[in-house]
């Protein structure tokens, strides 16, 4: 299927609460959408119009909105990559459950499907590993514990440079 034109991150999470309504046996309408997304009812509306003239959505005021298979088929990315992400953050990361989701929300904007399939693939050979005896996600939070200080002196040392960098420059 040809790839439709970008959406912004706020389109994206829209299209996102409709599939995911659709998904949970919740009827996929402004009202629902607004509550989802802690949104107020008019920004609601004007989002809908938007993707239905993208010939994402079929909508109709006060009605049900659906998906077309266009919008099906790019809100399964975002929440593939949504899920990755989170569950990237949560269980090999060792992030608690509300931040990972917080950061896959901004993050499943900034990135592309090469890092989503090589992230979906790190997940895979994360699990593999699991399941053959050597669980990386154990060892990853006993390395983090143990060197914390390390590498947040290691971060700072990063970001001093990056600043020496940019000041040398201009």
């Amino acid at each position: 299927m040809k790839t439709p034109q970008q959406l912004s991150a706020s389109l994206e999470d829209y299209l996102e609460a409709i599939y995911l309504l659709s998904r949970t046996g919740k009827a996929a309408r402004s009202k629902n959408i607004a509550e989802h997304l802690q949104v107020a009812r008019p920004s609601v509306t004007a989002a809908l119009r938007t993707l239905a003239e993208k010939e994402l959505i079929f909508y109709k005021p006060y009605g049900y909105i659906t998906l077309t298979e266009k919008g099906a088929w790019m809100a399964g990315r975002i929440v593939r990559r949504h899920a990755a992400l989170e569950e990237f953050f949560r269980d090999v990361l060792g992030v608690d459950a509300d931040a990972a989701e917080r950061a896959a929300c901004l993050a499943e904007h900034a990135i592309g499907p090469e890092i989503t399939l090589r992230l979906t693939g790190y997940l895979a050979f994360v699990e593999a590993e699991k399941k053959s005896g050597h669980n990386i996600s154990d060892s990853f939070e006993a390395f983090f514990k143990k060197h914390q200080q390390d590498i947040k002196a290691s971060c700072r040392r990063r970001v001093e440079k990056m600043h020496s960098h940019l000041a040398d420059n201009y």
